[in-house]
């Protein structure tokens, strides 16, 4: 079977374009961070989409939003589908946002064309996976996997001091009443994205059938100096701590370089106060961001990378913390899945290609609780975490197209 692509394309561009306005900034870019009050109406808007659909909708206690279709056999493991609501800041429409428009685009088409699976189809919009506001990333998956405990929420702040808690509560969610995130009821999830890189683009195949997210090390390191006088304190006297923080990031740009692919290293926020023109920077807090596709070769590095970091500031005399904000293990897909999509995609006559994930994704909390499967469509010029993000509609389709199949063969068939 597969669906009519026209149709398949006019749903999934026209559901982007609406879920697009919301959080929508006037230069461009969009931004819906964890409970803010874009982030809220994301959610309102694709619950009446999903109701619209002819799916059952519920939230859980974080806020993920779940839209089910029945199948006829309610004790089975659910067929799970979809990807995360929540941007970075002045992101793209499609990151995250594609996954859930595609799910709920194949979920319908199903429905309506078959009427109920004989195992359940859920069709999920994770609350959270960017990490944008808070200093955790993957909260929705994380919560449903069980990697991440609902007493995070009491330790978690924003930039602004809120709790992450409070900001949940504050949104409606929280509350003991509400279904414990925690599922263990699933058969597989399959989720469908933007690739956010350029190689389906260059070499121009359809689809990207992802056999392994790479692994991922988050932290946020904080030098102590002196702020002191610009204009009085000697260069020799001086305990600068923005430039003890520039000297780590030329080693980190230099020992990544010599690393080699696929390893990358990204410092990629930092805050310096007092951060006035005048006065000696006297604290520094910057983040690092290291992925690589082995576990021992990535711990080898940032091992051997925080090292040159602590000389550094001994050098220097500026006090050195750091503080470890994400540990994700490199996570191969399923075989079996992927084998599933392969075979999909060649007696479609997509052509594909298997591929890593540099980017993390909601697919990686799940493979320690399900089979799991991720796919990619092409993105233009590879921009992805900014308003020139854009995948072509037909390629757009082609993706639903695939998981279209996908889904029908899991929750329809005996196979």
């Amino acid at each position: 079977m597969m669906i009519a692509k026209t149709e398949s394309e006019a749903y999934v561009t026209q559901l982007l374009e609406d879920l697009g306005a919301i959080g929508a900034e006037r230069g461009g870019g969009i931004t819906r961070l964890l409970y803010s009050e874009s982030w809220r109406r994301a959610q309102s808007f694709l619950a009446e989409r999903m109701e619209e659909a002819g799916l059952e909708v519920r939230y859980d206690r974080v806020g993920n939003l779940y839209g089910r279709l029945p199948g006829k056999s309610p004790e089975a493991p659910v067929i799970l589908t979809g990807s995360h609501v929540d941007t970075v800041r002045s992101g793209g429409k499609y990151d995250g946002a594609y996954g859930i428009a595609a799910s709920l685009a194949a979920v319908r088409e199903l429905k309506n064309r078959y009427g109920q699976p004989k195992r359940t189809l859920e069709v999920v919009s994770f609350c959270e996976e960017e990490g944008s506001r808070f200093p955790l990333a993957y909260w929705g998956s994380g919560s449903v996997s069980g990697a991440h405990p609902l007493e995070l929420a009491d330790t978690a702040e924003d930039p602004d001091g809120v709790l992450l808690g409070d900001a949940m509560r504050e949104a409606g969610f929280g509350r003991e009443d509400q279904p414990d995130p925690r599922r263990r009821d699933i058969a597989a999830f399959i989720e469908v994205h933007v690739e956010q890189g350029v190689i389906l683009e260059r070499t121009g195949d359809d689809i990207g059938v992802v056999e392994t997210i790479a692994g991922q090390r988050r932290y946020i390191v904080t030098l102590e100096g002196e702020a002191n006088h610009a204009g009085t304190t000697p260069m020799s006297m001086r305990l600068d701590a923005l430039a003890a923080a520039a000297e780590m990031m030329l080693v980190l740009e230099k020992a990544a370089s010599r690393a080699g692919e696929p390893l990358v290293a990204t410092v990629g926020r930092m805050k310096t106060a007092p951060n006035i023109p005048n006065v000696i920077p006297g604290t520094v807090e910057f983040t690092l961001d290291i992925r690589h596709l082995s576990e021992t070769l990535l711990t080898g590095f940032c091992e051997a990378v925080l090292g040159k970091f602590r000389s550094i500031a001994e050098r220097r005399s500026v006090g050195f913390s750091i503080q470890t904000a994400l540990l994700s293990r490199p996570v191969p897909m399923d075989p079996l899945l992927t084998g599933k999509l392969e075979q999909i995609c060649r007696e479609r006559g997509l052509a594909y290609r298997r591929m890593m994930s540099g980017a993390g994704h909601d697919a990686q909390s799940f493979s320690s609780l399900c089979p799991t499967a991720m796919l990619f469509v092409p993105s233009r010029a590879g921009i992805s975490h900014s308003p020139g993000e854009y995948t072509a509609p037909e390629h757009l389709a082609t993706g639903a197209q695939v998981l279209t199949e996908m889904l029908h063969e899991l929750a329809y068939t005996d196979a």
